[in-house]
């Protein structure tokens, strides 16, 4: 049997984490998260509510010293909660103050987690690297969460990974100091990955806050360590730009979540001085490549990863994906690290025998001067014209635009089978934390708003 760390090596008096300002020692995180394991329940797994970064990876941490998994669904939802317990008989909830367990069995973060003098610890736990550190659920068809194991020997290497390859992008050799400044939570994978995976096995400084306004982000910023990095998404990352407010200085910028728009890429590299890297993955294989957004379309895998197949039958293997794994999404693979991401499989759309992609789509509806936010949504077939059509819909905020301007706009970037049959204005898109919008919210929002926007 094979065991692991549960932090890598380094000084204990080095810093884990920083909150408004104020430093977390690797000590004092592991003498906090020692005191959280001994009052666990007997049983997991944990569903971790914290959103406070530090404490989630008390949490995290101190779960595994239980030999508990930790949960990370899509969201926290009371219909996802009452999924989940139906799955996990003995789900308990970690939370912190008053907030709401969903009626799961709780445990209740103590306050002044990280404040006190560091303690007396000098022995590092090592976890076994067989057991489930983390189940990434997604939503399943039949609204079942689908829970994908993470082995926490899986997760070191691939934090080792994503510590290669941000300290190369940042120029260094490794990522020990380096302050991590995420406006993605930290129960979302990529969130998860590049921030608490990062501070445990790569010496990196998580922030404890989650900012989402562009001056909270700027202030987070701003009281990070030098160098700092920015781990967003396009979502988070237009909203800072779009915002009248000064920006500390970046070391790099971490985007991930959906595709990024190259003149995006290139304002926020203006904007912040300093590069922006995309990263790649899915919630089956974990981080899978990355690239810099601006010098071109190809990504290049993790060291030890390899892709093989092309179009929609691509699969990633070796370094921490346990085995080949069917990426769901069109590639065009160059050679086994290199190749162009295409669109998602379930993206791709048919309107009158022409094809094209909603994140395709997308793209060049927030690319049109005036718009805020926007995104086409698909109906069901059901739905179609008296042609047998089904004709988009698009939600867009642009407070300054009429709906002519809108689609005139989009009938000089893309063909006309795709203009949209119907453009209804929104003061705001059901987005997730992460940015994401859930396909079943856009229904939704297309049902209360029916008729609105034809033209």
């Amino acid at each position: 049997m094979s065991d692991s760390a549960l932090i890598g090596a380094g000084d204990l008096d080095a810093p884990f984490a920083t909150r408004a300002g104020a430093t977390i020692s690797r000590r004092r995180f592991l003498a906090d998260q020692s005191a959280l394991a001994e009052r666990l329940p007997a049983n997991g797994p944990m569903l971790n509510l914290s959103t406070d970064r530090y404490r989630f990876a008390l949490g995290f941490a101190a779960a595994l010293l239980r030999g508990h998994s930790s949960l990370l669904p899509p969201n926290h939802l009371a219909d996802t909660v009452a999924r989940l317990r139906a799955r996990f008989a003995d789900v308990y909830a970690l939370v912190e103050g008053d907030g709401d367990s969903h009626g799961l069995p709780t445990v209740r973060h103590r306050e002044g987690d990280g404040a006190d003098a560091p303690p007396a610890v000098d022995t590092v736990p090592r976890i076994d690297d067989d057991l489930v550190a983390a189940y990434v659920l997604t939503s399943g068809s039949t609204g079942d969460p689908v829970p994908h194991p993470k082995p926490w020997g899986l997760l070191v290497r691939n934090a080792t990974a994503g510590a290669s390859r941000l300290a190369a992008s940042l120029g260094r050799a490794d990522v020990r100091g380096v302050s991590l400044v995420a406006t993605v939570p930290a129960q979302h994978m990529y969130g998860f990955e590049s921030s608490v995976l990062l501070a445990l096995h790569g010496g990196s400084i998580l922030d404890a806050g989650r900012p989402f306004f562009a001056a909270d982000v700027a202030a987070a910023l701003a009281l990070a360590p030098a160098p700092r990095v920015l781990v967003t998404t396009p979502f988070h990352l237009k909203t800072v730009l779009d915002a009248d407010v000064a920006l500390p200085e970046v070391a790099l910028v971490l985007c991930a979540t959906a595709p990024l728009a190259p003149q995006l890429a290139a304002r926020a590299e203006a904007r912040f001085g300093a590069p922006l890297v995309e990263i790649y993955g899915c919630t089956e294989a974990g981080q899978v490549a990355t690239r810099r957004t601006v010098a071109g379309p190809e990504w290049r895998t993790f060291d030890g990863l390899a892709v093989s197949g092309d179009g929609d039958a691509v699969t990633v293997s070796g370094g921490h994906v346990l085995e080949p794994t069917v990426l769901a999404d069109v590639l065009e693979v160059e050679n086994a690290h290199t190749f162009r991401l295409l669109g998602r499989s379930n993206d791709l759309i048919n309107v009158a025998g022409k094809r094209s992609s909603i994140g395709h789509l997308n793209f060049h509806l927030n690319s049109i001067e005036g718009v805020v936010d926007g995104a086409f949504w698909m109906p069901p077939d059901d739905q179609a014209d008296a042609l047998g059509i089904v004709r988009l819909v698009a939600f867009v905020r642009a407070p300054t635009l009429t709906r002519e301007q809108i689609v005139e706009a989009l009938r000089g970037r893309v063909d006309a089978a795709f203009l949209p049959r119907r453009v209804v204005r929104v003061d705001a898109l059901p987005r997730e934390a992460t940015g994401k919008i859930a396909v079943a919210r856009l229904a939704e929002l297309a049902a209360r708003r029916a008729g609105d926007g034809e033209r």
